[in-house]
């Protein structure tokens, strides 16, 4: 008999002796009757907590948050963009997230415009920048792990000394952006518009190298720094 068993033969024989529902004299209850008992409660808890557990993984499973994210992760379910929240197109440091992309509010910024804008140095992990125009945009020494930013718009964009990880960008366009000295681990760029972007210095795991490599649009030569695409991602 388990320490839990033990413990509710103990609840149930107190509440048969002191309870209204069974009016026999003490020790009536029979030790059968009691183990009979026991089953049924510990039966009746694993089925519920079953139960629990089966909605709970339902639930992570079908809606997967950016802080689950593996650069690889497609398929997300978002509540719908709330257009009535003031300074929603704002850059926020988080305080609590950094490589987790933990936060204690959703980070919104699919399709905001933020141009020009200034994040330099801003931990923004875990953030929503679908469909999202990022151009020339200063991410400077930025930590930008598990954001969602597919279809958007980083023409220009520097990413210099920032952290990179496990971010999802496809369908993005980053013409002429720069990455240098970038962590990008884990990052994905398929289909994304590389052309005349500055990848010098920046660190890839030898199977991220090998997916850049591939993509169509790994060419040109950067603008800014005149270096060329395909050597500056070590790309023969």
């Amino acid at each position: 008999m388990t320490p839990l068993s033990a413990r509710l033969i103990a609840v149930v024989a107190a509440t048969a002796v002191g309870g209204d529902c069974l009016r026999a004299p003490a020790g009536a209850l029979t030790r059968d009757a009691t183990r009979s008992a026991v089953v049924r409660m510990e039966q009746g808890s694993l089925m519920r907590a079953a139960a629990t557990a089966a909605v709970v993984f339902t639930l992570s499973a079908a809606t997967p948050l950016p802080s689950q994210a593996d650069g690889d992760t497609e398929k997300f379910k978002f509540p719908p963009i709330d257009r009535t929240k003031k300074n929603r197109c704002v850059f926020l440091s988080s305080a609590i997230g950094q490589a987790n992309a933990a936060r204690d509010s959703l980070y919104d910024l699919r399709e905001c415009t933020m141009d020009g804008k200034a994040a330099e140095g801003f931990d923004i992990s875990g953030a929503l920048l679908a469909q999202g125009s990022f151009q020339k945009t200063n991410f400077k020494e930025a930590q930008l792990s598990k954001v969602y930013g597919p279809d958007a718009n980083f023409d220009g964009a520097d990413f210099t000394d920032g952290v990179v990880d496990r971010a999802f960008f496809k369908g993005s366009s980053f013409k002429g952006a720069l990455f240098v000295n970038t962590v990008l681990t884990s990052t994905s760029f398929e289909d994304a518009n590389l052309e005349d972007t500055d990848f010098t210095g920046a660190y890839l795991g030898q199977f991220d190298s090998r997916r850049l490599c591939k993509n169509p649009n790994l060419k040109g030569t950067n603008p800014k720094t005149q270096q060329d695409t395909r050597e500056s991602a070590g790309c023969a």
